[in-house]
């Protein structure tokens, strides 16, 4: 899958308080993983590759297990 780095910015920006937690706790990994996922500090450290381009340059997401958990929290904090 393909994002922009604004884009996947603005998705970790959303989401609500403790969330970073809930994907590490939920998905066996520690935070700071999840963090970097979302551009942090060391997105080469990752697993996501980013390329020049619009918007931050291009994210090519692998595994997209933390970004799904991520949409699904939202999701559900629109809905309440």
């Amino acid at each position: 899958m393909n994002i922009t780095f604004d884009e996947l910015r603005d998705i970790k920006h959303r989401l609500p308080a403790g969330s970073i937690k809930r994907i590490a706790d939920e998905l066996n990994l520690d935070e700071q993983v999840v963090r970097n996922y979302f551009g942090a500090h060391h997105l080469e450290n990752s697993g996501n590759h980013i390329q020049p381009g619009p918007h931050g340059g291009i994210v090519h997401i692998e595994d997209e297990s933390i970004l799904k958990l991520a949409m699904q929290i939202l999701q559900e904090s629109s809905s309440n």
